[in-house]
């Protein structure tokens, strides 16, 4: 019954910040990432007041569903990302990939250098930070582009495939971030380290992709003919769990299985009708029940004290994410044709970042990044918390100077 009450309460704020984030004309995954943080963090610092709702959260099974919010969470991106996907972006795409992930990546690491203790996890703090700056939030990127009604035009669909490189190769550099903190924080170049990290990374794509590239179709084809409702997501979870279950005996996170798998079902596999169907029922239990328990949970790391003894840097570390996107892919997209004024959309519209990012930030949290050296001074222990903040403000504000252009563009237009 105590869990029945936390999720009644989680449901209801989570719907309702939802509601007021789509009336302030900003993405509804803003409202339910700030309702879910900001909830974790208020029974976290004031758990006097709700001693049950506190109670409950401690336990094995409130940590369990919040895992499960992280892997569907991926496994939805996962879904809305198809390897045809790639195959039909323009060319100037990549170079805006490359660009919206070397800049901010540089950036944060040269960032981390500069400011963060000497200690043996220097170097990989610093590596984290910049790929944290690197992600593109997807979901919010689409839901802006279809707010402006930009999706099907040329920058919109440069955008989105941009963000899905940057979202992809951000998981690979999580791979390689997982084995450097398992090597004790040493970033090293010593082929002890790098080739059998490379070999499991291998084995994994050998093995999943001819499985989703071959089997998926052949399985998909069929599913019709067993006449068993809802079949087609029972498929889908089998497929993400055994590709999570595999990321996971390879030492590689089990989001980058249900990623991958997700991938994979798309409508090419399955028809268009069963695919919409599956999407909105993944959608339905991500961010009708599970993703709210996630974003909760990483609310109870949520240290705004430790942000207050560092707001120099949380400020410095909000206007580098938004300018080195800016930059890095608003120069590439100057660069492979656009005019300037679509280059400075199409670097505004890449620095949203969202849900996958504190997904990384909680992968890395769990894995101990935030605790070195010792004793922590507040730059570190406050960093979890900066990334976070980050998140939810360009997430809010790049929908805001979006719209700003949009409405310049339209003003200056014949």
């Amino acid at each position: 019954m105590r869990f029945l009450y936390l999720i009644l309460v989680l449901l209801a704020t989570t719907r309702i910040f939802a509601v007021i984030a789509k009336r302030l004309h900003l993405p509804p995954i803003v409202g339910e990432l700030v309702s879910g943080i900001a909830l974790g963090f208020f029974l976290y610092h004031f758990q006097d007041l709700f001693p049950l709702l506190w109670e409950v959260t401690q336990g094995e099974a409130f940590e369990a569903l919040a895992d499960l919010g992280m892997f569907f969470l991926m496994l939805l991106a996962g879904v809305r990302m198809s390897p045809l996907d790639f195959k039909k972006t323009s060319s100037s795409a990549p170079a805006v990939a490359v660009g919206g992930m070397l800049v901010p990546i540089i950036s944060g690491t040269l960032l981390g250098l500069m400011l963060f203790p000497e200690s043996p996890y220097k170097m990989v703090q610093s590596w984290f930070l910049g790929t944290a700056l690197a992600v593109t939030a997807v979901p919010v990127t689409i839901r802006m582009l279809m707010e402006f009604n930009k999706l099907d035009t040329a920058e919109g669909k440069t955008i989105v495939a941009a963000a899905l490189w940057d979202d992809l190769l951000s998981l690979f550099i999580l791979a390689l971030l997982l084995a450097t903190i398992k090597n004790g924080g040493v970033l090293s170049l010593s082929p002890e380290l790098w080739l059998p990290l490379l070999a499991k990374v291998t084995l994994f794509f050998v093995i999943t992709i001819p499985v989703g590239y071959y089997l998926f179709p052949i399985v998909g084809s069929r599913l019709k003919f067993t006449k068993i409702p809802d079949v087609d997501f029972s498929m889908l979870l089998i497929a993400a769990l055994g590709y999570a279950v595999l990321a996971e005996m390879l030492d590689l996170h089990f989001i980058i299985g249900a990623f991958v798998a997700g991938m994979f079902f798309h409508p090419a596999v399955v028809e268009q009708e069963v695919y919409d169907r599956v999407d909105e029922q993944t959608s339905g239990i991500t961010s009708g029940f599970l993703a709210p328990i996630f974003f909760v949970s990483i609310g109870f790391h949520l240290d705004l004290t430790a942000l207050a003894s560092i707001p120099g840097f949380v400020t410095l570390l909000i206007v580098v994410a938004l300018l080195s996107k800016l930059i890095g892919a608003g120069l590439c997209a100057r660069a492979t044709g656009h005019d300037t004024q679509e280059s400075l959309r199409i670097g505004v519209a890449m620095s949203g970042r969202g849900a996958v990012e504190i997904v990384l930030a909680g992968v890395a949290l769990k894995a101990g990044l935030f605790n070195h050296p010792d004793p922590t001074p507040s730059i570190i222990t406050g960093l979890f918390s900066a990334i976070v903040i980050m998140a939810i403000v360009t997430s809010i504000v790049t929908p805001l100077i979006l719209a700003f252009l949009i409405r310049w563009q339209e003003r200056s237009e014949p």
